[in-house]
């Protein structure tokens, strides 16, 4: 019984994993909880500013819904918790222009608008049911098989799977029905918008011809997507209807994406790919980010420095080149010389969370008490407006102990305990915190909530 519970289990939790399209060095500021996710300011506001667009036209703009780098090459896209659009690394290489990403933005808020993880999560329940109820009639044809005489070994394994395979085949086909309907939905946010449908099409169609070979040898019905000709075929028809069809992406945002297509090479492929991918007789921005980026992950530090000073000259007032010298300079033990640059990325940024941050952890690298508290100011308000932060606690204790703030110290190095996980150890240093608090004190409090935490409940539904 618990076996096929478990085999149903699984079914679902792959759909889920990937309900929408089918770790190296990771840029700046990665941090992971359970997902290698990828962290960069210049990434995520490029993708919020694909996204908003479409999730107003779902009518879901009010639901705080961000879109989430992972940090996996393989191309991949989905949502798991109605809150999240997640998208690997490797969709944002593989999509050639903005209209590509939208496009699969688009799909995946057909999912979150249609309500898919809820009624998914219901036919769970439902299929588990169905997988008792079977498995049980299963054994009691088997022990009637066996008391008549017929067999029971011959009889007992046909009468458990063969309900099983049913309901399993049920299940994947009611996901790839969520499929399609996320397909015909993602299309009408991109009308809504006045947005072309063709970088959806031409998205799935390459995935499509890429996938040929193997779908010739797969169960159709043992899928949890529609079957790549057929899906194409079917998106294509609904697609080309559309006013926009021939609708192109404006220069501008087309240089934005190839930005961050070229950053995402410089921090995640080796050196020779990235030479490969941007040859030196490429002279375009991209191009020259890319090399940028590679040169100083690679232990090239003056080399690096003289082209990101190339690349502010050509751009001075782009906060991500300075953002990247400071970043450079910070990570080659320089951290005093890298507290001007990323002094003016922040300026340049408006105090962007990821940013400041980086700016804190610089101020902190410094050694130098008199900075010490504008290093607490940037971190946590950069943790106030991002709750995706948990490191910025780790380098908020190390600015309090500089100031000689323990008991801040200590209930700082608690929230980082708690946000990687690590229950103990943070009940342990919230305790502590609260000896050399003032009781009743909002920092006290906070202490107080942490000693009270306990470990969260595994979840079956993860990708």
């Amino acid at each position: 019984m618990a076996a096929a519970m478990r085999a149903v289990a699984v079914a679902v939790a792959v759909a889920i994993g990937v309900p929408g399209i089918g770790p190296a060095p990771t840029p700046v500021h990665a941090q992971g909880q359970g997902l290698p996710i990828i962290r960069d300011t210049e990434i995520e506001n490029l993708l919020r500013d694909y996204a908003t667009p479409i999730l107003r036209a779902a009518g879901l703009a009010k639901q705080n819904i961000k879109v989430v780098v992972l940090n996996d090459r393989t191309f991949n896209a989905f949502v798991m918790d109605g809150r999240h659009i997640f998208i690997n690394a490797g969709a944002l290489f593989d999509a050639k222009t903005p209209n590509e990403v939208i496009g699969v933005l688009a799909h995946e808020t057909g999912h979150l608008a249609g309500g898919h993880l809820q009624r998914l999560r219901e036919q769970l329940a439902s299929a588990q049911t169905a997988s008792i109820i079977a498995l049980l009639a299963g054994i009691g044809v088997a022990v009637a098989g066996a008391r008549a005489g017929s067999g029971g070994g011959d009889v007992l394994g046909p009468a458990i799977m063969a309900p099983q395979t049913a309901i399993q085949r049920s299940l994947l086909s009611y996901v790839r029905t969520q499929e399609d309907q996320a397909d015909h939905a993602g299309v009408k946010f991109l009308n809504a918008t006045h947005q072309s449908p063709r970088g959806m099409v031409d998205l799935f169609k390459r995935l499509a011809d890429e996938s040929l070979y193997q779908s010739r040898f797969v169960d159709p019905y043992l899928q949890t997507h529609p079957m790549p000709a057929e899906r194409v075929a079917t998106l294509q028809q609904i697609a080309k209807a559309s006013p926009y069809w021939d609708k192109k992406d404006s220069p501008e945002l087309q240089l934005r994406h190839d930005m961050m297509r070229a950053k995402l090479s410089g921090f995640l492929e080796e050196p020779g790919t990235v030479a490969r991918r941007f040859p030196a007789t490429d002279h375009s921005l991209p191009a020259r980010y890319a090399r940028a980026i590679s040169s100083y992950r690679h232990a090239d530090l003056r080399n690096a420095l003289a082209q990101i000073d190339g690349l502010i000259q050509a751009e001075p007032n782009n906060p991500y080149f300075y953002e990247l010298k400071g970043q450079a300079l910070l990570e080659s033990g320089k951290a005093a010389e890298s507290v001007p640059p990323l002094r003016r990325a922040v300026a340049l940024s408006h105090g962007a969370p990821l940013i400041d941050a980086l700016l804190g952890q610089a101020l902190v690298a410094t050694n130098n008490r008199a900075v010490a508290g504008e290093a607490v100011t940037l971190l946590k308000s950069a943790i106030q407006r991002d709750d995706g932060l948990p490191g910025a606690y780790v380098q908020l204790a190390m600015a309090y102990g500089r100031k000689g703030d323990l008991a801040e110290a200590d209930l700082a190095s608690a929230q980082a305990a708690a946000a990687r996980g690590d229950i103990v150890t943070a009940r342990q240093l919230a305790a502590r915190a609260k000896t050399r608090l003032p009781v009743g004190s909002p920092a006290w409090v906070r202490a107080d909530d942490i000693t009270n935490l306990n470990p969260p409940k595994p979840s079956i539904f993860r990708r």
